[in-house]
């Protein structure tokens, strides 16, 4: 079904004819199975090893030595007298060699298809549908899952169709859809139509579920699906004649050539010198056409190439960038422009909080706030804040322990040690994983750290705040109020636990105890049950707030000033996402309250204090300026296409030096603000053009715009290639390219090697054939000089080693005949 989040939930429903509580009848899932066939993509067909024994083949010098062997091979099959059987070395040496470089080139590509098959993302493997053969939900394979299908999905699910909504069975919905669009952080969808038809899809298959719960009727399955689609458009991809293999054809256009004059002319060879026979004659100048072709053509020079460019991908496959196809290589030394996705390549990929702030004092209608900054750019919970560049410890500031104890409470993710992988990941919505994080980072209750395994110290001082307070009601986001809120109450009764010593100072309603604890056992002072803990929109949360935090005391609520800094944050060079932290000292009654509608939680959330704010960003990778600054310095040009919005991307190119404040300044269409891909559908088609030709960032694109950049960019003489990131890191296209330059230089340097050696023996064969005399040259002892005479050096110097230089120098100009190249970054989680 085209354009479901277009229509109201009855059209869809009505659509397919099925019931949302009910689902569909076996009738109906027959039908529609034979219709839209099963829920999976088919599989990439890997070219067989025939096929791939074929294309070794497909250039034309080794299709013109091939038919040389072919008529060396006829000419030794009516050879006569004592040479019969040596006449046959000629055509075995060559199909020798040739066989031996095809080994090569199937071996390497074989590598190369299988490494990419190790990095496919694993398609959802169940889901969980209502049918009228059951009366309660049921798990199935996600490949049995029809359009029409009525499916449930929940908090960690993956979608596993395309779907559209049809009602929500929690408070709100998130879900992460960066494999699809590249957005940083989590979005809120809901049941209401779209009516603009190129808006993203509601549900799009592989995405994934970071809150909430909710049902929806599959619109599209299999190739249908929105990935579907883009699968197909990468598998209709024409591939293209890298430069050299361009370049390579048009010499062997010009031996076609040569050796169409000799077969033409082949009747006037009646020269008496070889015996008077027309036959004799024809045999001796065909032989000449043969020992001409081998001597013209270098036949090391297919199997140089292939060792270097087979080295060389060995090399970029440790830096983790794995080429597919073995040729274009070479055109990375080439490269004039990249374009790069932004989140995972050029940022972490990892919300992270890097400002905060409580108010320090206020006085009338003015207020002085404690600014800290916060370093660390993952989720590994390391990092130091600062305040005025120096360290400081939180629990020193009444307000950072409050703040951090909301951080916590307020959150339904958690931070875990994926002990496999070596890293901290997030389980659950990344901005709540980054204020889990923080809270790490914050440790306001001096908890001794040191000794604990990764796996506790994911946890180690969220753990203490947990185990002081329970949360004992949730009061979910939504859209309306934009705020979340917890109702807390105090653990009476804290049992001990094994565990390594730790000192803690406990803050609740400004009530505070110190003790020495051990073996994780908390005694302390209980006060009376905290206050209800929220955080949202800072907005519409200090709309809310009478009163301000400050120390240990409240005062009356100053707005301005604090709605001034965070305008400040989220519009200035990092372009922030803020986020408002509140109380209610003194919360309603939770046995009164009426949590199934959401309407009345507004009412629960006011008359509240601010606390602080934070401020967090996807962070650009700590490797990324300076391999953007070497972009600049080797006359690269980086172009970021993104499906973020446009404030983001434009602060992460700022971070990162793709646009800086001097091309800011600068008139011209895009420099200053970038395009978004509804502005960039709305130019006419030349400007489109100019636009590839100058704007640094592309914002809110969809895959269809990213193809049709990579279109003009084509028609601006550019070329494209795909490589396959192994890390989803921009700095490695930056190495693959410094790697490509190197290849590029060495094939050019035993390139003129082979070829200025061939010459003084295409003159030689031509001189003797002239004059009518004697071979000088047959072609066996070609083969052995451009083989084994030339082959071995020219190796060696394959292997030379990059130049200090190589990545301070422009590209090549294109009329150098080395064209350029347009590198699409695209991870392999996304695609």
């Amino acid at each position: 079904m085209d354009n479901a989040h277009t229509k109201t939930v009855e059209e869809v429903l009505g659509f397919f004819t099925v019931n949302e509580s009910t689902g569909l009848s076996c009738e109906q899932l027959k039908k529609n199975r034979e219709k839209w066939g099963t829920n999976e993509l088919p599989a990439e067909e890997g070219k067989s090893l025939w096929e791939l024994v074929l294309e070794q083949f497909e250039d034309l010098l080794v299709r013109i030595l091939l038919l040389a062997a072919c008529i060396s091979f006829t000419l030794a099959w009516f050879e006569e007298g004592e040479g019969t059987i040596t006449a046959f070395v000629e055509p075995f040496v060559i199909l020798l060699i040739l066989i031996a470089n095809a080994i090569v080139g199937v071996w390497q590509e074989r590598n190369a298809e299988n490494a990419i098959e190790a990095l496919k993302e694993y398609e959802p493997e169940m889901g969980k549908v209502y049918r009228q053969d059951k009366k309660s939900v049921q798990r199935i394979r996600a490949r049995d899952i029809v359009p029409g299908d009525i499916v449930e999905v929940a908090v960690g699910d993956k979608v596993p169709a395309d779907i559209r909504l049809t009602s929500i069975c929690s408070t709100t919905l998130r879900v992460d859809q960066s494999i699809l669009t590249g957005e940083s952080v989590s979005v809120l969808k809901h049941t209401d139509p779209v009516p603009d038809p190129r808006a993203i899809m509601t549900f799009a298959q592989g995405t994934n579920i970071a809150a909430g719960r909710a049902i929806g009727v599959a619109v599209a399955t299999g190739v249908q699906t929105e990935i579907g689609k883009i699968r197909d458009e990468m598998a209709a991809t024409e591939p293209e004649r890298t430069p050299l293999q361009q370049k390579l054809d048009q010499f062997g256009e010009q031996l076609v050539i040569c050796v169409a004059v000799w077969a033409i002319n082949v009747g006037h060879f009646n020269d008496p010198v070889h015996g008077g026979s027309w036959l004799r004659g024809a045999v001796y100048y065909f032989k000449i056409a043969v020992a001409l072709a081998v001597a013209a053509i270098p036949e090391g020079l297919p199997a140089v190439i292939t060792t270097c460019l087979a080295l060389g991908t060995r090399r970029m496959a440790r830096k983790n960038a794995i080429v597919r196809s073995l040729p274009s290589v070479e055109t990375l030394g080439c490269t004039s422009v990249i374009c790069s996705d932004k989140t995972g390549t050029l940022t972490t990929n990892q919300m992270s909080v890097c400002r905060m702030f409580v108010v320090d004092s206020v006085s009338g209608e003015r207020c002085s706030l404690n600014e800290f900054t916060v370093t660390g750019s993952t989720y590994a919970p390391e990092g130091e804040v600062y305040k005025d560049g120096s360290v400081v410890k939180c629990s020193q500031y009444e307000g950072l322990v409050e703040l951090a104890s909301i951080c916590a409470l307020c959150n339904d993710s958690s931070l875990d040690f994926n002990e496999s992988k070596g890293v901290f990941e997030k389980v659950g919505e990344a901005t709540e994983t980054a204020l889990i994080c923080l809270v790490e980072k914050m440790n306001v209750f001096d908890t001794e750290l040191r000794g604990l395994r990764p796996t506790e110290r994911a946890t180690a001082c969220c753990s203490v705040i947990k185990q002081l307070m329970k949360k004992e009601l949730t009061l979910e986001f939504s859209r309306d109020r934009k705020s979340m809120s917890v109702f807390c109450s105090s653990n009476k009764h804290i049992r001990s636990a094994s565990g390594a010593k730790m000192f803690v100072k406990v803050c609740f309603k400004n009530s505070y105890k110190t003790s020495l604890t051990s073996s994780y056992s908390l005694q302390c002072l209980i006060p009376p049950p905290p206050p209800l803990c929220l955080q949202g929109a800072p907005e519409s949360v200090l709309e809310r707030c009478n009163f301000i935090r400050v120390g240990a005391s409240v005062v009356a609520a100053v707005r301005e000033q604090i709605l001034s800094t965070v305008r400040e944050w989220g519009a200035g060079r990092d372009t922030l996402r803020c986020l408002a932290m509140a109380t209610r000292d003194t919360p309603p009654d939770i046995k009164g309250l009426n949590v199934e509608n959401s309407a009345t939680f507004a009412d629960y959330e006011s008359d509240l204090t601010f606390v602080g704010c934070v401020g967090m960003l996807d962070p650009p990778r700590k490797e990324v300026l300076s391999a953007v600054r070497m972009c600049r310095q080797a006359g690269i040009r980086v172009i970021m296409i993104t499906g973020d919005n446009k404030g983001t991307a434009l602060s992460i190119c700022r971070r990162v030096g793709i646009i800086t404040e001097q091309e800011e300044e600068q008139e011209g269409l895009g420099i200053n603000g970038g395009l978004t891909g509804r502005e960039f559908d709305e130019l006419p088609p030349h400007l489109q053009r100019q636009a590839c030709r100058t704007v640094r960032c592309f914002a809110r694109v969809e895959p269809a715009h990213k193809s049709r950049i990579v279109e003009y960019l084509q028609s601006l003489n550019e070329i494209t290639a795909m490589m396959i990131l192994a890390d989803d890191n921009f700095s490695t296209i930056v190495a693959a390219v410094e790697e490509g330059r190197a290849i590029y230089n060495n094939m050019k340097q035993f390139i003129r090697y082979l070829i200025s050696s061939n010459i003084g023996e295409v003159v030689c064969i031509f001189l003797t054939a002239a004059l009518g005399m004697p071979e000088a040259l047959i072609p066996v002892q070609l083969l052995w000089v451009n083989l084994v005479t030339d082959g071995f050096p020219a190796t060696a110097l394959g292997f030379n080693p990059p130049d200090l230089d190589i990545m301070s120098v422009p590209p090549e100009p294109q009329r150098a005949s080395d064209l350029q190249l347009v590198v699409l970054s695209l991870p392999h989680h996304r695609m």
